[in-house]
């Protein structure tokens, strides 16, 4: 096969409004190194964290919302430290989702890798590295899915055998390893569950994750998506305005943070488990410690993910117990409107990238 030395993708060349987005058509393809493989990529799918890396949200100089200066980038983000693990080098192929085939293989990777089907794990620790805390995130740290060509540690591409199509695939790896490993982190089992965001993608895989587990799940959404949302598993809707109800949940699932983060805990049992991978709605929150200590609750991040949550992920679609939900797509070429799409919320689930 011979693969051209120019493809096309869109670079992030700083920290920004949407502006920073560059559709280009003559990026030096990438050459897989010792231990990488070279995708050919199908597909990816916006996230929050490429919005948020865009913009700069990560930087702590940034206290608000994730959606309200999304379009143009937050006033007082620092480069410093506008990404979620510091500094990044600009330009940079941001997606963190990608589904394609092995093009390609670096020195060291057996050659029959050639041509299988895969989907890239995004949160991963490098190959090379012992340090337990090493994290990279695909389209952040290095180079992603938003381009025709990718490479990546090949133990972190896995091969997936499935008849979904690139772009349905490629709404998997992100929001559901995301949801999966909070999922993990608080041993969900048949418990009651409060997932707040829930149409979002993190949210709404988090739906039939939970389900699958056999876990009653309660979904904060809008009642214009409380259907689709019980589609997907969801056995009680409430508003994003309606109360909680005390003690009522084993498991919080928290994308949201904001202002009424305090009635997270207020509606969590004793002993239950608070987890938390996104604050949309803010990061600043007032904790009552009492509520803390007094109902022997437990707080937890979740970033880094085992390696198992991944192949995990990858068995539950080949075995089709859950699907993607897509609400829309559009071509690379028009990443700004995908991204102005995702920012409407007003879709359930992932928009999906089409690669040229």
């Amino acid at each position: 096969m011979t693969l051209p030395d120019k493809m096309k993708a869109v670079l992030l060349t700083g920290h920004g409004g949407l502006d920073r987005l560059e559709y280009r058509s003559d990026v030096p393809r990438p050459q897989p190194a010792a231990g990488e493989v070279l995708i050919r990529v199908g597909a990816s799918a916006v996230n929050n964290t490429d919005v948020n890396t865009r913009t700069g949200w990560y930087s702590k100089a940034v206290r608000g919302d994730t959606n309200s200066a999304a379009a143009t980038g937050y006033d007082g983000a620092s480069d410093a430290d506008g990404a979620w693990s510091g500094a990044l080098t600009f330009p940079r192929i941001q997606g963190a989702d990608c589904c394609g085939r092995i093009v390609a293989v670096g020195e060291s990777v057996d050659a029959a890798r050639i041509g299988q089907r895969v989907l890239v794990r995004p949160m991963h620790r490098p190959t090379a590295s012992d340090d337990l805390n090493d994290l990279v995130t695909f389209g952040s740290e290095r180079d992603g899915g938003f381009a025709q060509y990718a490479t990546v540690d090949t133990d972190h591409a896995v091969a997936v055998d499935s008849p979904l199509s690139d772009l349905e695939l490629a709404s998997f790896p992100c929001a559901f390893s995301t949801a999966e490993g909070m999922i993990q982190r608080a041993a969900l089992g048949q418990e009651h569950v409060l997932i707040t965001g829930a149409s979002g993608g993190v949210g709404s895989a988090a739906i039939q994750l939970a389900k699958r587990r056999g876990a009653h799940v309660t979904a904060v959404t809008s009642r214009a998506k409380a259907d689709t949302l019980r589609s997907l598993g969801a056995d009680t809707i409430l508003d994003r305005d309606d109360a909680l109800p005390d003690d009522a949940f084993d498991v919080v699932l928290d994308l949201v943070g904001g202002p009424r983060w305090p009635e997270l805990l207020t509606a969590l049992s004793q002993r239950g488990r608070y987890v938390t991978s996104g604050a949309i709605a803010g990061p600043i929150v007032e904790l009552d410690l009492r509520t803390l200590y007094l109902k022997d609750q437990t707080l937890i991040g979740s970033t880094r993910q085992d390696p198992g949550v991944f192949t995990d992920l990858v068995g539950y679609i080949e075995r089709g117990e859950i699907r993607p939900v897509i609400a829309d797509s559009f071509p690379l070429a028009d990443i700004r409107s995908a991204q102005e799409a995702f920012l409407q919320k007003g879709h359930v689930g992932k928009i999906g990238i089409q690669i040229p």
